[in-house]
């Protein structure tokens, strides 16, 4: 407001003039002036200048009439607008009694036209069927509390300690449903950020080949613009990137998955821990949504929320493989301190009392020799064992060394114990063993360990061989293992128990396995060795190109050079398309 009219306000009327009146038709009461030189506006007038849509709608829901702002709010043209479906809802029969100022929301999403959301009141015109609804646009309010509501939830599910599947899974939903997104996707790393695996998914249906599909699409020369949010650890936007894709034929693969839900936009943020990436926030916007500040500062936050929950994680696992290793030096020193102590002296004992027994005294030396015999053969059997036992407790060299040092440890202290010979094969040309969860090496190499215990206990054999490798094709891979011995072998009618023993230590080997959906067999046949076989899948992943590019082995397809990094998106992200990263794969994930 100002200073003329404050002061044409608090100027009186010269009394020399007629005052032009206004008529006060909601009191009753006299008349007043109105200002001067100012005329009032008729309803018509008023109607066209609301800012809220207001119109009038039949007993079906459908539009009578309606001002300029609802037309602009519903994407209507006022010479068609009568007969047009409304965002409302038609007429109930118990109507009457509901609260006509009560504000309600409804969602309006018209084909072409963005989503809507209207908080809208309804009132009944006397004596006709029609009704008149006043209306506005609420979308980026409710969004924003959404938001809000996500980054809470998100923060809180974090903090229940949850596993990080359901935790990044649930993560995923929330941003979905906050922004009415097509899709959402979080792919975290492994512990080298060498490759990509799918924690948390929505909006897009499963499919198990995902990565395969994407590879072969980037073998085509298709630009996997999310790998540039992962590599340069900033946030990635790629304008009607659905069109690109669609149009594109090195996507030809992944085209029919990507078809549905139809999307535009495109994110990819980085997940970051302590400035460094731990896996990518992938968002696949509907048609008419754009990204502006406030969507991808939402996405930062949640992307840290989720940064948050993977950091929690390997936390966990951390504190836990602590636990497991000063719970396995503990068992072996009271191993060693009290029980093959004794098992020691009984062997010292059974000794002197056959020494005793050969001098000639009074006792039967016969009954006393074949009882110390007995004893010496039984206290080095059980000292044999509980020694191996002692080192199979001690905490494998995983954590520090890796699973390959670990097998190679234990090869060498059978051969030292047993005089057998123990070879130890791996192909591992990416080196991925070390990258597994920490739970799964533990398996394989007890798995490992319990196979090659039963080939020194059963085989009577002189050599085993010790294999191990990751193999597969694409995104999908198998960790296959063998311990094969050429001992006696089993007979057919226990070729699935290796031994007196056997039948426990063979449950527990197929509990391992089964535990990450492998499969374990023997094969066996007398005289001929046993074998002990383990293939276990590996979730799918995808190369991360972090460290070296293992996309394409022959050559590398030139980056466009018209698409770059933003320093900071959420500074300004209304900028031209050419300032905008580009990104993504559409649907980063199964």
């Amino acid at each position: 407001m100002g200073i003329n009219d404050v002061a044409y306000q608090d100027r009186p009327e010269p009394a020399r003039r007629a005052p032009a009146m206004v008529e006060d038709v909601r009191s009753g009461r006299p008349a007043r002036p109105a200002p001067r030189g100012r005329r009032p506006l008729g309803a018509e007038a008023l109607l066209e200048q609301m800012p809220d849509g207001l119109a009038v709608i039949d007993a079906d829901g459908r539009f009578v009439q309606a001002n300029p702002a609802a037309l602009s709010l519903c994407g209507l043209d006022a010479a068609y607008v009568a007969g047009e479906a409304s965002p409302f809802p038609p007429r109930q029969a118990d109507e009457d009694g509901e609260d006509p100022g009560a504000e309600t929301v409804t969602v309006w999403e018209r084909e072409p036209g963005p989503r809507r959301e209207f908080a809208y009141r309804i009132s009944r015109l006397p004596g006709r069927d029609e009704r008149i609804v006043a209306f506005r646009d609420v979308t980026e309010s409710r969004r924003h509390q959404r938001r809000l509501a996500a980054i809470a939830s998100a923060a809180s599910r974090v903090a229940a300690k949850r596993s990080l599947g359901s935790t990044l899974e649930a993560l995923a939903k929330e941003v979905l449903e906050a922004d009415a997104l097509a899709g959402v996707q979080i792919l975290t790393v492994n512990a080298t950020r060498e490759r990509f695996q799918v924690m948390g998914t929505a909006g897009f249906s499963q499919a198990d080949n995902f990565f395969d599909m994407l590879l072969e699409c980037r073998e085509s020369g298709a630009d996997l613009r999310m790998i540039d949010a992962f590599t340069s650890r900033r946030p990635v936007v790629v304008p009607n990137r659905y069109a690109m894709i669609m149009s594109d034929p090195a996507w030809r693969a992944l085209k029919d998955y990507m078809r549905s839900p139809v999307w535009d936009w495109f994110a990819s943020v980085p997940l970051m821990v302590r400035g460094e990436p731990v896996g990518i926030l992938n968002a696949f916007f509907a048609p008419d949504q754009e990204i502006g500040r406030t969507t991808l500062d939402f996405l930062l936050a949640m992307a840290e929320q989720a940064a948050q929950a993977v950091d929690y994680a390997a936390l966990l696992e951390r504190e836990r493989e602590v636990a497991r290793r000063e719970e396995r030096q503990r068992l072996a020193r009271d191993l060693h301190d009290s029980v093959v102590q004794q098992v020691f002296s009984m062997g010292m004992q059974a000794e002197s009392l056959s020494m005793l027994s050969g001098r000639g005294a009074v006792v039967d030396s016969a009954y006393v020799m074949r009882v110390a015999g007995e004893l010496g053969h039984v206290s080095k059997a059980v000292l044999s064992d509980l020694r191996a036992m002692v080192t199979d407790l001690h905490p494998m060299p995983l954590a520090d060394q890796g699973l390959s040092a670990a097998l190679d440890a234990l090869a060498e202290s059978t051969m030292g114990r047993t005089g057998l010979d123990v070879r130890v094969s791996i192909a591992d040309r990416q080196h991925e063993l070390d990258d597994l969860e920490a739970e799964l090496r533990e398996d394989v190499y007890r798995m490992i360990a319990e196979a090659l215990h039963n080939s020194v206990k059963h085989a009577q054999g002189s050599r085993v061989t010790i294999s191990l490798g990751v193999t597969g094709r694409r995104s999908q891979r198998w960790l296959k293992g063998e311990v094969a011995d050429d001992g006696c072998g089993l007979p057919a009618q226990n070729a699935d128990l290796p031994g007196e023993e056997g039948g426990f230590g063979m449950t527990a080997m197929k509990e391992r396995a089964g535990r990450w959906a492998g499969h374990l067999s023997i094969l066996s046949s007398r005289d001929e060795g046993t074998t002990v076989r383990f293939v276990l899948p590996l979730p799918p992943s995808l190369p991360t190109g972090l460290h070296r590019d293992v996309f394409v082995p022959a050559e590398n397809p030139a980056e466009n050079p018209g698409e770059g990094t933003a320093e900071n998106p959420a500074e300004d992200v209304s900028r031209d398309a050419a300032d905008v990263p580009a990104h993504d794969a559409a649907h980063e994930n199964r």
